[in-house]
Order: structure tokens, then C-alpha cells, then sequence
């Protein structure tokens, strides 16, 4: 009788090994590796688009989405102030007020805006 549980003991003696590690161990280090790469994706998907100044905190920039079109939308990132959404509606550019310049869209879907000159406003302010 004593060699049975002397067999049991030697037996649990291998499963309760306290050398070994806590299975969730490996858990957690597969969360900081998702947490590594998934930061990594971040930055190089910034710089695939050739925009650094979006991780910059002192710059300041202003993104235009879908110019033109009934969704477009206006990024405003400033410094020392939260990021603004502005969504085009038909309220947006309504009112009145003075032309600055021309703005004209390329080809290429870009657009483009010239400023009108000062010396022509000079110019007009002077003869009228």
C-alpha cells in the first residue's frame, strides 16, 4: 500500500512543478507586441501619406477631404487646441463678403487657390 501512494505522490510531485511558469505569462507579452506593432503601424502609415506634422504637437494643419463634393469635410489641428470636424452643409460659405482671389480645380482633382494681387486693389480702391 505504501508503493501506490509513494507512485501517486512521485506523479503529482511532476504536475506540481514550482519551477514552472503561469500559462497566461505568454498572454501578456503577446499584448505588448500588439501594442509595439500596432504603434508602428501608426507612424508608418503617417509617413506613407508624407504628413509627419500630424504626430508633431506644435504644428499646425489644415486637411481638406473630399473637396468640392456634398461630404466634404474641413481638419483643423492647431496647437493647444482639440481637433476640429467641420462638415459641409448649406449653411457653410453663406453670407456676405468681399472676394480674396480665385480658386480653380485641376485635372487632377487638386485645387488650387490665387490670390488676387494687391496692387489691383489698390488700384480699384483708389479709382472708385
Amino acid at each position: 500500500m505504501t508503493k501506490r501512494s509513494g507512485r501517486r505522490h512521485r506523479r503529482t510531485g511532476l504536475i506540481n512543478n514550482e519551477d514552472e511558469q503561469n500559462p497566461l505569462t505568454g498572454v501578456a507579452n503577446l499584448f505588448d507586441i500588439a501594442m509595439v506593432f500596432s504603434v508602428a503601424l501608426l507612424v508608418a502609415l503617417v509617413m506613407s501619406y508624407q504628413m509627419p506634422e500630424l504626430l508633431n504637437p506644435t504644428e499646425d494643419i489644415t486637411l481638406v477631404k473630399n473637396p468640392g463634393q456634398k461630404d466634404m469635410q474641413i481638419i483643423i489641428k492647431e496647437e493647444g487646441k482639440p481637433i476640429e470636424v467641420l462638415n459641409m452643409t448649406d449653411d457653410i460659405g453663406g453670407g456676405q463678403g468681399e472676394a480674396l482671389g480665385t480658386a480653380y480645380k485641376l485635372a487632377d482633382g487638386r485645387v488650387v487657390y490665387v490670390p488676387e494681387e494687391e496692387e489691383v486693389e489698390e488700384e480699384t480702391a483708389t479709382s472708385g
